[in-house]
C-alpha cells in the first residue's frame, strides 16, 4: 500500500506543470464577464497585458490585473524569472459557488437570483525565441 502511494505521488510530481501561476478564488463577478477581459490579454507580454488592463473599462479588469501581477511576482520570486521575458500562456475563469437570493414578485411568489462568483487563473511562461 505504501509503495503504491509513493509511486503515485512521484508520478503526480513528475507530470505537474512547472509554469508560474496565480489564482484568485471566490471573486464576486460572473465568469462570463471576466472571460471577455481575459481574452484581451491572452498571448501578450506581462507589460503589455498590464497596460491593456489599466485602461480597460470592463468590470473584471481590476481583479484580473491583480492576478496577473501576482503571477509575475511569483515567477520572479519563486523561480527567478525575468519579468520582461514573461508571456500570458493561459488565462481562464471558472465558475465558483453561487450566492442564492430571492426576488419577491406578485401573488406571494419569489424568483431566484443567482449571484455568481469566479475563480480566475493566469498562467505565465517564458518567451519562445
Amino acid at each position: 500500500m505504501a509503495k503504491n502511494m509513493k509511486e503515485k505521488t512521484e508520478k503526480i510530481a513528475a507530470t505537474k506543470d512547472k509554469r508560474p501561476y496565480a489564482t484568485a478564488k471566490y471573486v464576486r463577478i460572473s465568469p462570463y464577464k471576466v472571460r471577455t477581459v481575459l481574452a484581451l490579454i491572452r498571448g501578450k507580454s506581462v507589460e503589455e497585458a498590464s497596460a491593456i488592463l489599466t485602461y480597460c473599462n470592463k468590470g473584471g479588469s481590476e481583479e484580473v490585473k491583480k492576478v496577473l501581477l501576482s503571477a509575475a511576482a511569483n515567477a520572479e520570486h519563486n523561480q527567478g524569472m525575468d519579468r520582461g521575458d514573461l508571456v500570458v500562456a493561459e488565462a481562464y475563469a471558472n465558475g465558483g459557488p453561487h450566492l442564492k437570493r430571492m426576488q419577491p414578485v406578485s401573488k406571494g411568489r419569489g424568483h431566484a437570483i443567482l449571484k455568481r462568483t469566479s475563480h480566475i487563473t493566469v498562467v505565465l511562461d517564458a518567451k519562445k525565441i
